[in-house]
């Protein structure tokens, strides 16, 4: 198959995955529908390598991941951290809650394999479910390589359609309270500004750093370099760290991230304004679906028990534990809910999501904003926590506990 023809057919399965989803508003996912067509043309004419034909080996994934992990980082700080305290609490509670419960059920239901390599997925995106699945495949356990990937795509079926009733219980409570003159503030105290972490999607300003820089200086390749040092660094202190500790250096890219960006060395979301985040989600997303070349309908007939049982216990323990920290905090059921589900999908689908049902409640621009103030920050935060941080660090650590494949 030429490169071309290679590479036309994956961004045209990519293309029907979004129209499909955006025509169901995302309650069936586009990487759901991406991952049937592939594996429809993985056991029909797709040859294999269909994916580094088209021009996205692994060497290239992997330099993706380190632009785009360090890039995540950019996208926090520790003062909207410190603001959005209890969203950052109900959210770790939510993870705590899919490890206990899926840890529990998973352990007598499965091996420890099995349990070990669908957490961070659960708790995660797509860092994650690449980390843990190429750690299964070294372990010489291609069925759960492929696994990770199957849970990635899959949990967004119970993320997005809860989150959607969740959020709309909630904006139409706000709504009925600010419609009587009873509304106060949001989670972090706001009464209507933008949140900083709003901001951090549609800021554009210069690095403080490069201040005195001309803007004509801040090329697109100057913001890649910037982006690339931080990640080499990120790879030199892994290397460093060795002999004493093993440190993914995803998690390194994770924390150089968020202090480049603090320090002003880089600026919030570096690769969007190198206009480079949309080929890197592409490539990323594209070396995902590499990885079902290998699945086989008899494979994928196996998964699907632990794959419900599992995704199932992992929307319980949120649940049960997020409420119950939520009710501690006064957050109300649907909101700590919410924050807790953001887990299953991460950024940018909390952002659609949330702006999805603020439009669908109200087309008043002042109720709009309260509804904004209300639920968009916490929504951002509990994906960055959950998906951005967390989930890489616990596969960092836990792709270390799979135990390989003896002979």
């Amino acid at each position: 198959m030429p490169q071309m023809m290679a590479l036309v057919l994956i961004l045209l399965i990519l293309y029907i995955g979004d129209i499909v989803a955006t025509r169901t508003k995302a309650w069936i996912p586009s990487v759901f529908v991406c991952a049937v067509l592939f594996l429809a043309g993985y056991w029909t004419f797709f040859p294999k390598d269909i994916v580094a034909r088209a021009g996205i080996p692994q060497v290239v994934a992997v330099m993706l991941m380190y632009l785009l992990i360090t890039n995540m980082g950019t996208l926090l700080s520790v003062k909207e951290l410190l603001k959005q305290w209890k969203t950052i609490l109900i959210s770790l509670a939510g993870i705590l809650g899919i490890i206990i419960v899926c840890g529990i059920i998973g352990y007598v239901l499965f091996d420890k394999n099995t349990v070990i390599v669908a957490i961070p997925p659960l708790v995660g995106g797509i860092v994650s479910a690449i980390i843990m699945s190429g750690g299964a495949q070294e372990a010489g356990l291609p069925t759960l390589a492929v696994f990770a990937i199957i849970i990635y795509v899959m949990q967004g079926f119970a993320g997005y359609p809860l989150t959607s009733i969740m959020l709309k219980r909630e904006g139409r409570k706000v709504l009925e309270k600010y419609r009587a003159g009873q509304w106060e503030e949001s989670l972090d105290g706001s009464k209507g500004e933008k949140s900083e972490a709003v901001a951090a999607i549609e800021e554009n300003a210069m690095p403080k750093m490069f201040s005195k820089v001309p803007a004509a200086y801040n090329t697109e390749y100057f913001q890649f370099l910037r982006l690339a040092f931080v990640g080499f660094l990120a790879y030199l202190t892994s290397k460093a760290l060795e002999p004493i500790v093993a440190v993914s250096p995803f998690v390194l890219c994770l924390l150089y991230g968020v202090i480049a960006s603090s320090v002003g060395f880089l600026e919030r979301h570096p690769l969007k304004k190198a206009n480079g985040f949309g080929f890197a989600v592409m490539g990323l997303m594209l070396f995902i679906f590499d990885t079902l070349n290998r699945a086989t309908p008899e494979m994928l007939l196996d998964l699907v028990t632990p794959l419900i049982v599992l995704i199932i216990s992992a929307v319980i323990g949120m649940f049960i534990f997020a409420v119950v920290v939520g009710k501690v905090l006064k957050v109300s059921l649907e909101m700590a809910f919410s924050i807790a589900l953001t887990a299953l999908y991460g950024f940018p689908a909390d952002y659609i999501i949330t702006n999805e049902v603020i439009n669908s409640l109200t087309q008043d621009e002042t109720e709009r904003r309260v509804l904004t103030s209300h639920m968009l920050a916490p929504m951002l935060i509990g994906g960055f926590i959950s998906v951005t941080m967390v989930s890489v660090v616990l596969a960092g650590i836990m792709v270390g506990m799979i135990v390989p494949v003896v002979g």
